[in-house]
């Protein structure tokens, strides 16, 4: 072969291997450690269609640079040395979506209730007469001033308060004990109120709780119901038997029948010596005396036999017809006394059964146990003052501390328009949210449901209208339960 032809073939296969070793950068990455070789910014250097790109070949003894050792001296390269095609479809290339997430995403968290820093504990007394011990601990690093407020039954009047406390007018008839309290960290007070002597028989509820300094907000609260000692089982015996209305009828109806009885046999008897005595009393020829038998042969009247007097008969009729009527009556009266008056009737719509109760009982439905401790209502006109006048001319907030228990096994949603306050003459109004959340330092207390197990104290807040205060609270855990209803004093 020429030398002139071999130089032309060497010449031809280095030209050709330069476009190869050119085109490889372009090539699509086989490898999985390409692949995950993180793309270059979008903000890199590209050539644009402005940019003007030489058509004429490289010279054949020339080396094209590669990409890093133009970066690496700082001049640039040719713009052919890189395809266009391949630096086009690098740049173009669409973003692959994300993928789906394997797992939904979860569900609200069920609210659970803040620490408490202050806990209050209630206790009746083993007294003749109602007396409480209120404990007062403060749990946090720090000191805290408290308020302690405990609402004493309708119609009591404190005779002994321990000290630094004293008793004040609520409203109505109601009557509270106030203290105020500075504790020192993880220290605890005991409190304490007598009453006055009340019928025996009578269980009087009085709840407490502590407040915030100013008094708005609670920290925590209890109750505790004081009933008179029982009396001792030899004691109580049943009332003896002549003094049980049914054994007196019964009784009244036996003695009649009996004297009626005995009235019958007695003129019975009677009858038969009258004529026993006029039979042997008759004379015979000469006067003297004869014999009964033999008797002459004489016709004898027919006798009718002889029956009980048809007032005996109605007599004893009309004594066991009262007996009867008597106790009937007594059996239905005793029936219809254990009676609850107080329930409402329910259909087969609602969850549970609806239950009544007083200020500091706790109440339980379907969900929830609820505990109403203490309701204060500000003056007319008061509640426009707060929110700029969205709320009625002569309205005002009613304030409710309230005990809330979540007694299932799971977490459960409650609703602000299900609890309601109930005016005279059956007008209602629902929870006043925004002012709710205001009483709770901006913590919408509807927005999560409540964790299962928890219990939290919190001040609901209704606003209503006009001078009387709201006579009936009602609260439910959801639209067909059959709720709870608090008579307030």
């Amino acid at each position: 072969m020429p030398a002139s032809t071999r130089h032309h073939r060497a010449l031809a296969v280095f030209v050709h291997c330069l476009g190869i070793l050119a085109a490889v950068p372009a090539l699509p990455a086989a490898a999985p450690e390409a692949a995950a070789t993180p793309r270059p910014p979008a903000a890199a250097p590209q050539p644009t269609a402005a940019t003007p790109r030489s058509t004429a070949a490289p010279p054949a003894g020339t080396a094209t640079p590669r990409p890093s050792e133009a970066s690496t001296t700082g001049t640039p390269g040719p713009a052919a040395t890189r395809p266009p095609v391949a630096m086009v479809a690098r740049v173009t290339e669409p973003t692959p979506p994300s993928a789906p997430p394997a797992m939904a995403p979860p569900s609200r968290a069920p609210a659970s209730a803040p620490p408490q820093q202050v806990t209050v504990a209630v206790a009746p007394e083993n007294s003749p007469a109602p007396r409480y011990r209120i404990q007062v601990r403060n749990v946090g690093n720090a000191p805290v001033e408290t308020t302690v407020r405990q609402e004493l039954p309708p119609g009591s009047s404190p005779t002994a308060i321990s000290g630094g406390g004293r008793s004040t007018r609520a409203g109505g008839s109601a009557t509270e004990v106030t203290w105020r309290l500075r504790l020192p960290a993880h220290s605890s007070t005991t409190l304490g109120t007598a009453l006055a002597a009340t019928p025996p028989g009578q269980p009087l509820t009085a709840p407490a709780c502590a407040f915030t300094s100013d008094g708005t907000r609670p920290y925590d609260c209890a109750t505790a119901t004081w009933t008179a000692a029982a009396a001792p089982a030899a004691e109580v015996t049943e009332a003896p038997p002549w003094r049980r209305y049914p054994v007196l009828l019964a009784g009244l109806a036996v003695l009649l029948l009996i004297s009626a009885a005995l009235v019958w046999v007695w003129r019975r008897r009677r009858g038969r010596r009258v004529t026993a005595a006029a039979l042997a009393g008759s004379g015979g020829p000469g006067g003297e005396r004869g014999t009964i038998y033999p008797r002459p042969a004489t016709p004898q009247p027919t006798r009718r036999r002889r029956t009980p007097p048809v007032w005996l008969l109605v007599g004893a009729a009309v004594a066991v017809l009262a007996g009867v009527v008597g106790t009937a009556g007594w059996t239905a009266t005793r029936q219809v006394s254990q009676i609850d008056t107080q329930k409402q009737p329910t259909s087969g719509a609602w969850m549970g059964t609806a239950v009544a109760g007083p200020v500091g009982v706790p109440l339980r439905e379907s969900a929830f146990e609820f505990t109403v401790y203490r309701m204060s209502c500000g003056t007319p006109g008061s509640a426009g003052q707060s929110d700029g006048g969205a709320a009625p001319a002569n309205g005002r907030r009613c304030q409710a501390t309230v005990g809330v228990r979540n007694v299932t096994g799971d977490h459960q949603p409650w609703h602000g328009q299900l609890q309601r306050a109930y005016l005279p003459g059956g007008r209602w109004v629902s929870t006043d949210e925004p002012a709710t959340r205001a009483a709770n330092l901006g913590r919408d207390v509807f927005a999560d449901p409540m964790a299962a197990g928890t219990r939290m104290v919190l001040p609901l807040v209704f606003t209503v209208d006009g001078r009387d205060p709201p006579q009936q609270l009602e609260f439910r855990s959801g639209v067909f339960s059959a709720g709870v209803r608090v008579q307030m004093p």
